[in-house]
């Protein structure tokens, strides 16, 4: 069978709520590698890694089912062992509901990261990476320095609301930081990015050819999917067009 724009591989699905230090409560889904012989509602198997993901801004339709995330949601677990966490940010709607609180522009939102990694540390979730997209790049740039971060991986940063500071401190921090900026990005193009981002000497910079915001497009998403992948389980990559 072909892996198509609608493909929903099996996988542990697991509704979650996170509890964030100023009191509110996030609307979450996990979702888990299951072993061959099982299915969706059976005993998963140990992830290799986990993803957790950050949306786009929610002021602008992101939300914990925007279609790059949910695409990892429904094929990573199966095609490369990794766990995938996603959620509503406070103040989002999605299909699974709606988180508590109201968007606050970034800041505080910083609780929303805390309380996923949390989550992920608390259920012993291994070798957590922060995915960002447009928005979540921001909240993983300016809240994702937290000691079990293994690294993060950026979809089309913007680098507005994270400054030069924010960079310089990932630097400091030291752990990968991939950045896959669009050819024709609306906010941040690769030979920008290249330069903006020198003040984290370790970050890599992919340009995607002829990509956009967005992502729209099944070649797009796979691009993504493979590179990332290709830095949380490199012995999956790359991924399998047909199961």
């Amino acid at each position: 069978m072909d892996i198509r724009a609608s493909t929903v591989l099996p996988a542990r699905r697991e509704d979650i709520e996170l509890r964030t230090a100023d009191g509110l409560t996030l609307v979450g889904e996990l979702a888990l590698p299951v072993s061959p012989e099982g299915g969706s509602s059976t005993q998963s198997r140990p992830p290799v890694a986990t993803l957790v993901c950050l949306h786009p801004l929610p002021t602008h339709g992101g939300m914990m089912d925007s279609h790059v995330l949910r695409k990892a949601s429904y094929r990573l677990p199966a095609l490369a062992d990794v766990a995938v966490l996603r959620f509503n940010t406070r103040g989002t709607t999605s299909d699974r509901g709606t988180s508590q609180g109201s968007f606050d522009g970034g800041e505080g939102e910083r609780w929303d990261v805390a309380a996923a990694l949390e989550y992920a540390d608390f259920h012993d979730l291994p070798n957590p990476w922060l995915l960002g997209w447009s928005f979540g790049t921001e909240l993983a740039l300016k809240w994702g320095r937290d000691p079990i971060v293994r690294g993060a991986i950026l979809l089309s940063p913007p680098l507005k609301r994270a400054s030069e500071k924010d960079l310089a401190a990932w630097g400091e921090f030291g752990r990968p930081l991939v950045a896959l900026v669009p050819e024709h990005d609306d906010y941040l193009r690769p030979e920008e990015a290249v330069r903006r981002f020198t003040a984290a000497p370790q970050a890599e910079v992919v340009g995607v050819e002829g990509a956009k915001h967005l992502w729209v497009g099944e070649p797009y998403v796979r691009i993504v999917l493979n590179e990332i992948v290709a830095r949380v389980n490199p012995a999956a990559a790359p991924l399998p067009t047909t199961v």
